[in-house]
């Protein structure tokens, strides 16, 4: 089943290092990220939601529009993009994934039942999806692509082969994105 992802947007940025002091490179910045978010969602056709603050500039209601597929919703002024992104957890539950580095907001949509993924993992993932396959290079061996999988405590019993349930179950998670 795709679940729905709530995308912390400046959270985001911040992580590509593309949030300026000006407003137009924001702006720019903005649009970028919502075209890789496009071709991202046409290989993984996830419903998604993308929020940014509008709390010290935004209107005085939220403001919502769609773009290339994309729900992108602006927090009135006053009120932070981490209010709507919990708002929207807590009426999706368990049927969506939230995309946030901020704790606050992570450990509430976890009491949700959401899914969380970290916004410096997403942006990997991100990455390479929208990378562009050139015919000249060779392709890349899927071992080099593939992240050293977290390991156990020396004094665990049992199988050292085998990872705890909670990790297993986080990495069949992250499979679907």
């Amino acid at each position: 089943m795709l679940k729905h992802l709530i995308i912390d947007g400046y959270n985001l940025l911040g992580v590509r290092g593309r949030v300026g002091p000006a407003e137009g490179e924001t702006a720019s910045a903005r649009d970028r990220l919502l075209r890789d978010l496009a071709a991202y969602r046409q290989g993984k056709l996830h419903p998604m939601t993308v929020v940014f603050d509008g709390w010290q500039q935004g209107l005085g209601a939220e403001h919502r529009e769609h773009r290339s597929g994309i729900e992108v919703v602006y927090s009135r002024r006053g009120q932070r993009a981490d209010q709507v992104i919990q708002r929207m957890a807590e009426e999706f539950g368990g049927d969506c994934a939230v995309v946030s580095s901020d704790r606050e907001v992570a450990d509430f949509a976890r009491l949700q039942g959401a899914f969380v993924i970290g916004s410096l993992e997403f942006e990997r993932r991100l990455r390479s999806a929208t990378k562009a396959p050139t015919s000249s290079r060779r392709p890349a061996s899927p071992d080099k692509d593939r992240e050293e999988p977290p390991r156990r405590r020396p004094d665990k019993r049992g199988n050292p082969k085998k990872l705890p349930k909670a990790v297993r179950k986080r990495l069949r998670q992250l499979k679907s994105f």
